[in-house]
């Protein structure tokens, strides 16, 4: 008999069990035998049977810390059923309970998020894979327009995207090399995309809907403050629940009208900070013009940051491993400088802003960002730029491997230390890279990717060449 048939039938007969265990309880509408039962939660049911059981087959023959990760990605979905069945026995909570409620599913998501971290293995496309992927199960936290996050729908779609970055990298590595790595890399898109994308456009396209007859979701207990409110973004999840931004200085200016109120109180003349712009001032004339990006000193007023739709801005170590830089707009002055070889740094939707990294880190991400600077010192594996727009990239010491993928603008400065790095680029345009000259205070030659190719067939096969590009 098919497997996946014979599944089905014990999962059905489990119901039944549960059901009847229900009644002989005298249990109210509301108990988890009602639940079970729900459409819902038996089209949940399937999913998992379908789709989940095809990827931990594929597992399954492989082994090893796949199947380690696997596990966890079961036990993640097996959580997020459990949380669905409370959805309809429950209340909609407090922002408080929300935190309790989504408790379980965040220490597992963070039990993925612990295998990818420390030395890299063999496998830390499948690890990463897996532990990104998990984010999409944050949909179920989706309280209206104003929780910060996108629609369930969107933000199953979302994570995925960031996951799929990596599961490319397998199919493209163990496509002539093992047929069961390409099977779980392809299972694993499908349980997300089409799988859980359909099941919550089927029967949760505006989020969950709770039970205003239920009963309500106990808060956590009282202790030292911490996130208060639900808010995920797309990015990795190490602080998927947390709400409050967390800043690298303890003292901040005040912003806004309090800013402008308080210099027109001081009673200066409104243009006493203003410089006069000399002609050795003007750029036309200056001689240290390099294009190097600059990390921007600190002033005295800072643009208030504008808050994305993504989430609130933040700028905080997670677990001691991963430093987040998030939704950050019109910062010209974060800075990194308490950072070690054994810690990652990952940038997600920064708008205008610029980030200096100030000592040895063992990866740098880029996603999803727009007209941002990075400046850095040393990085140990990759600096990896994704799906960004007019981004620019110092190396200022030695970088082994720079990644560019699907991004449209991107400046690339490296220093002597850093010019045997190896540059990969694919679905990218516009991608320049600036090396120092041949005397110490000569310009900065520029150099342009190559974003076209030319195929001719010979001998039997074809023979691809970059196009050039001259200055004309």
């Amino acid at each position: 008999m098919d497997e996946k048939l014979i599944q089905r039938l014990e999962s059905a007969v489990t119901r039944l069990e549960v059901v009847t265990a229900g009644f002989r309880g005298g249990g109210s509408p509301e108990t988890g035998a009602e639940a079970a039962l729900d459409p819902a939660i038996v089209a949940f049911d399937d999913l998992m049977a379908e789709f989940v059981a095809r990827v931990s087959a594929a597992a399954g023959k492989i082994g090893g810390k796949v199947l380690e990760a696997t596990k966890i990605l079961e036990e993640a979905f097996s959580v997020q059923k459990e949380l669905l069945v409370k959805v309809k026995q429950s209340q909609k909570p407090d922002p408080a309970g929300m935190a309790e409620f989504l408790k379980p599913l965040h220490e597992v998501i963070m039990k993925a998020n612990a295998l990818t971290e420390g030395r890299r293995s063999d496998f830390f496309n499948h690890l990463k894979t897996a532990a990104d992927s998990l984010t999409a199960l944050a949909w179920i936290a989706y309280t209206g327009k104003d929780c910060g996050m996108s629609l369930p729908i969107a933000h199953v779609e979302e994570s995925w995207q960031m996951a799929e970055f990596y599961n490319n990298k397998i199919l493209v590595e163990y496509k002539t090399k093992d047929p069961n790595h390409v099977e779980w890399a392809k299972a694993l898109k499908e349980l997300y995309v089409p799988g859980l994308r359909d099941y919550v456009k089927r029967f949760y396209p505006l989020g969950p809907v709770w039970n205003p007859t239920g009963k309500t979701t106990a808060s956590a207990p009282p202790k030292a403050p911490g996130p208060s409110a639900p808010a995920p973004p797309p990015p990795p999840p190490a602080s998927l629940f947390s709400s409050e931004p967390s800043q690298a200085s303890s003292s901040r200016p005040k912003e806004g009208m309090a800013a402008v109120f308080q210099e027109i109180n001081s009673g200066k003349p409104a243009t006493s900070g203003l410089r006069k712009v000399t002609d050795d001032m003007k750029t036309k004339n200056r001689a240290d013009r390099s294009g190097v990006v600059g990390a921007g000193q600190k002033e005295g007023r800072v643009s208030s940051p504008s808050f994305s739709k993504a989430g609130p801005p933040k700028l905080e170590l997670q677990m001691g491993r991963k430093w987040v830089v998030e939704n950050q707009i019109g910062r010209k002055n974060l800075v990194i400088d308490d950072c070690d070889a054994k810690q990652s740094v990952y940038v997600y939707g920064c708008k205008d802003s610029v980030l200096k990294i100030q000592g040895k880190v063992n990866n740098i991400t880029i996603d999803k960002c727009t007209k941002m600077g990075i400046v850095f010192a040393d990085v140990v594996a990759a600096c990896e730029v994704v799906n960004c727009n007019s981004v620019e990239v110092q190396c200022q010491g030695s970088a082994p491997t720079i990644s560019v993928d699907n991004t449209a603008g991107c400046q690339l400065y490296l220093g002597k230390d850093a010019l045997e790095a190896s540059i990969t680029t694919a679905k990218s345009s516009e991608i320049n890279v600036l090396v120092p000259g041949a005397e110490p205070d000569g310009d900065w030659g520029e150099h342009a990717l190559p974003q076209q190719y030319i195929h001719v067939f010979k001998d039997g096969q074809f023979v691809t060449t970059p196009v050039s590009h001259s200055g004309g």
